[in-house]
């Protein structure tokens, strides 16, 4: 049977607390394990694995959500580099999975495809931003919003009982900057980060700016890869401005 690759786009205007425009990205429910090659790890040095690492100890964090972060803060460092190691390790392998249906063209990363292409771009002259730090509060928000998600089977950046994402981050940090990302259908850290890098049916890339992002001195994010009942997974990513 067909899986369907669906896109979502929810824009949320500029508030006075700076809130981020963000976007729900969606593909394929089936789990992404396995993805990353180990011989890629060479082309990073050990200085800038362990920079990238900013979760690695914190252990209200799984394994594949402190990857979340770390894959996360390695298209930060070098954009350029993550394009042509890891990125195009999942790319590969992505590839190979869903060659298994019926919709293959539409569910494979294509090369020359307009989003490979403008990442492929974007990331040219990504260097050294800095990397973003888990936040325990935040990662709980992000958690119980994922959980939300998967109990009552929808995919909105607005939870089930009214709360916008600006109501759920400002219950811990009020008049901050702040960002939302969710994806759909990625068990690991690496492939929730590459498909919101490569934005795929995004018309916006609000998740490829958002993780890029800058002019709002985005530093601190909280994730969370929980079950869904439709997609079989889901991933929150929470973002929020603090005082360093």
């Amino acid at each position: 049977m067909p899986i369907n690759m669906k896109h979502f786009l929810i824009s949320i205007a500029v508030s006075i607390f700076s809130f981020l425009s963000s976007a729900i990205s969606s593909s394929t429910p089936a789990s992404d394990k396995n993805y990353a090659a180990l011989s890629n790890r060479e082309s990073w040095s050990k200085e800038e694995l362990t920079l990238a690492n900013t979760a690695g100890d914190k252990k209200y964090l799984t394994p594949e959500e402190r990857d979340f972060i770390m894959y996360t803060n390695l298209i930060r460092m070098n954009g350029e580099k993550f394009f042509n190691t890891f990125f195009q390790d999942y790319v590969d392998a992505h590839n190979k999975r869903m060659a298994q249906y019926a919709n293959y063209n539409s569910l494979k990363i294509s090369r020359t495809d307009k989003y490979y292409k403008s990442l492929e771009k974007d990331l040219k002259d990504i260097r050294d931003l800095p990397v973003f730090w888990p936040d325990e509060a935040l990662s709980w928000v992000a958690r119980q919003h994922a959980k939300d998600m998967n109990r009552y089977n929808y995919a909105e950046h607005q939870s089930r009982d009214g709360r916008s994402v600006r109501d759920r981050i400002s219950q811990m940090y009020p008049r901050r900057a702040m960002g939302e990302n969710l994806s759909f259908g990625f068990a690991t850290g690496l492939g929730n980060a590459c498909m919101l890098i490569l934005d795929k049916g995004v018309s916006n890339l609000g998740h490829r700016k958002l993780i890029l992002d800058t002019s709002y001195e985005l530093n601190f994010v909280g994730v969370s890869i929980q079950p869904h009942k439709g997609y079989k997974y889901c991933a929150v990513m929470d973002f929020v401005a603090l005082p360093k």
